[in-house]
């Protein structure tokens, strides 16, 4: 079943064995794709979708079933309003995504999609759902459906806008609000969403004072013209360009931001020979790694990432230098996209934005979770990955499992310190006290230098779990030890002060 959003926003990973059982599903699906058994293989495919609705590869399989099962989805049936199952599972859908009752809310849209495959209102309704869940990627996934299905369709595009800015893909969010300024000419709000992220666009890409440009575009009614002339930048085109899944690169206007101007130019002339080249020879991974450079030389970085997914299974997948390329071109791209949605949640302050930054910040950890947990499996020596795979547990509060990380990597020595303060925290947080503070004790003689960072947190952390433990002689070693290092560091002369009292009474 899916999971509802975590505390930090984004989804809850599925256990082992229902990611397990659902990849099994996963490849008797695709099995029985290939054999033309696509009744079948839509039944598969849906689970899976319903079950996990924020992987993306579940719901591209799925799409690609339809579209063989009932034909290419380019035109909206003729006789869609009448189809009565379709209604009725897209009532069901509608009902249950307003309950929050999130599998059978899948499981109806997927019934009705395959009713309806080119049924636009359900679409948006389920990229609703992915997005309250804080499948973004899938989110984004049905609302490009829906503007594959019908270009100008306004809602869609309003949808799409919304989504691409949330994840700042600037360009692609203003060629929406084109399309629907085209609708509805004289709508005043949809000039300003399309001034304001003319503005973010011109900031993520130029890396402008913020604060400049928002009295530029105070002093100006028109902040686009203003911005893309800063920067010697191209209006944004309005092209819609839905996905196109039997290309090896999907066109830039769909998947993040844009190189601009001559630089478009260059990378376009150097990108069309080598799509000719994989045309020509689409078992030759070398074309597909010359051009995800090129994408990511100029932060097309979804586009590099499809095109190393492709060259990967050109290559057969035991490329191990191709797949960290891959993992690389994800971590990149998922910090970019929360660095993004960081910096909105500091200037809008508005609680939707803040929700937006804890939602990419859990999926990005969520990502190098997984990238590193691979590498760690690879390469069992490597105590860096250990370590960083450590980290990423820990955000995601699995504390025991992270244990497990930590204490293979303290056999490097070079950040012994900060590896036993990270597994006191863990044991701490499992209330394994006493595990806890001999960590913390362990990092202070494993970092000697009293003024260093790693020794002046293990003596707070040291002092403050003794506090609690109402071990006051210990607790008074350890801050004031610190306090004589720094005695600025954090809150330490507060808690000496509480420690006198506490003794006292």
């Amino acid at each position: 079943m899916p999971s509802p959003p975590t505390a930090s926003g984004g989804p809850k990973p599925l256990p082992p064995a229902t990611r397990q059982r659902l990849q099994q599903l996963f490849e008797h699906g695709k099995k029985s794709l290939d054999k033309g058994d696509y009744d079948y293989a839509h039944d598969l495919f849906a689970q899976c979708v319903t079950e996990d609705p924020a992987s993306l590869l579940y719901l591209q399989h799925f799409r690609a079933n339809l579209v063989k099962k009932q034909g290419d989805g380019k035109k909206a049936s003729r006789f869609g309003g009448l189809n009565m199952k379709l209604k009725s599972a897209r009532s069901a859908l509608c009902k249950a995504a307003g309950k929050g009752e999130w599998p059978k809310a899948f499981q109806a849209g997927c019934e009705a999609l395959k009713q309806g495959p080119t049924d636009i209102t359900t679409l948006l309704e389920m990229a609703r759902s992915a997005g309250t869940l804080g499948a973004t990627e899938c989110q984004l996934y049905y609302l490009k459906w829906a503007l594959d299905l019908d270009g100008k369709h306004e809602q869609a595009n309003r949808e799409a806008a919304k989504a691409l800015a949330d994840v700042g893909q600037f360009e692609q969010a203003i060629a929406c609000w084109k399309r629907v300024q085209t609708a509805k000419p004289n709508d005043n709000a949809v000039a300003k969403a399309i001034s304001r992220l003319s503005v973010e666009q011109t900031i993520h890409q130029g890396g402008y004072d913020q604060e400049l440009l928002r009295k530029g575009a105070r002093a100006d009614a028109s902040p686009d013209k203003e911005a893309t002339q800063a920067l010697g930048l191209s209006p944004p085109t309005d092209e819609a360009n839905p996905d196109q899944e039997e290309s090896p690169a999907v066109d830039s206007r769909t998947n993040g931001p844009r190189a601009n101007g001559e630089k478009a130019n260059r990378v376009e002339t150097r990108e069309k020979p080598l799509l000719d080249a994989i045309r020509l020879h689409p078992e030759e991974s070398s074309h597909y790694l010359e051009l995800a450079e090129i994408y990511t030389s100029a932060d097309r970085l979804r586009d590099a990432e499809r095109v190393l997914i492709k060259a990967m299974a050109v290559s057969g997948g035991g490329d191990l230098n191709l797949r960290e390329l891959l993992e690389e071109t994800q971590l990149r791209r998922m910090r970019q996209q929360t660095a993004v949605a960081d910096r909105r949640a500091q200037e809008e302050k508005t609680p939707e934005a803040n929700d937006l930054a804890k939602r990419m910040q859990a999926q990005a950890n969520q990502v190098e979770l997984e990238v590193y947990a691979a590498r760690s499996r690879r390469n069992p020596e490597n105590l860096l990955y250990q370590f960083e795979l450590g980290l990423r547990l820990k955000r995601a509060g699995k504390f025991r499992e992270a244990i497990q990380a930590f204490q293979t990597a303290r056999a490097d020595a070079k950040r012994l310190a900060e590896t036993q303060i990270n597994l006191g925290e863990c044991f701490q947080h499992i209330e394994q006290f006493r595990l806890a503070m001999s960590s913390y004790e362990a990092a202070i003689k494993a970092a000697p230098e009293p003024d260093s960072e790693e020794h002046r947190l293990a003596r707070y952390r040291a002092g403050v779990l003794a506090t609690g433990l109402k071990e006051y002689d210990t607790a008074e070693k350890h801050l004031t030890e610190l306090a004589a290092a720094d005695f600025s560091y954090r809150d330490v002369a507060d808690r000496l002060d509480k420690l006198t009292q506490m003794r006292e009474t």
